[in-house]
């Protein structure tokens, strides 16, 4: 594993109980495990991230993602949600949020169960979180999804912030030091 004999010293910050890898750090720290480690592992640090009580919960932050994506990524990122929590449910919401949300519902009241960039670069983040609330609930590997997903666009990783940025580096130090 090449990538982690490049980022030893990196990793070693985040590793163990005594952890210290200080604010200022832990951007460049990130990009430069992003650079050399594998998706996976970028992934598995997301995963806890996005399940730790030192962060927003995972909808706010799946929200905040949505925001901050290019329309191919907020389509990705809709297209996994409704296959977890199902098209009816997201139809329903999308349909209480009104504007392009009901064209949308529309759609997926259809038989539509894949959306493009187009469609969906107007549906508000409030909706993507409820919709992320929920397809949580019904099936809780969606977390896991969404983090191989986002782990492929690290630039993104980044905008949930230093706490998040910190949880997910020290998974992916745990990953490799077994602390």
């Amino acid at each position: 594993m090449e990538w982690l004999n490049q980022l030893g010293g990196v990793l070693q910050r985040y590793s163990g109980s005594g952890a210290n890898p200080g604010a200022d750090n832990v951007d460049s720290d990130f990009d430069q495990v992003a650079r050399s480690a594998p998706n996976s592992a970028i992934a598995d640090g997301l995963t806890a991230a996005f399940r730790s009580d030192q962060t927003p919960p995972f909808e706010q932050m799946v929200g905040n993602l949505f925001s901050r994506s290019g329309g191919q990524q907020q389509a990705g990122l809709l297209n996994t949600l409704i296959a977890a929590a199902g098209p009816a449910i997201v139809s329903q919401i999308l349909a209480r949020k009104g504007g392009s949300g009901m064209d949308i519902s529309r759609l997926l009241s259809s038989g539509q169960t894949q959306l493009q960039p187009e469609q969906v670069q107007q549906i508000p983040p409030d909706a993507v979180q409820e919709i992320a609330a929920h397809a949580e609930k019904s099936n809780p590997t969606i977390v896991d999804q969404i983090s191989g997903f986002y782990a492929e666009h690290p630039t993104l990783i980044k905008t949930l912030g230093g706490a998040a940025l910190t949880v997910a580096m020290a998974k992916i130090a745990e990953r490799q030091y077994g602390n």
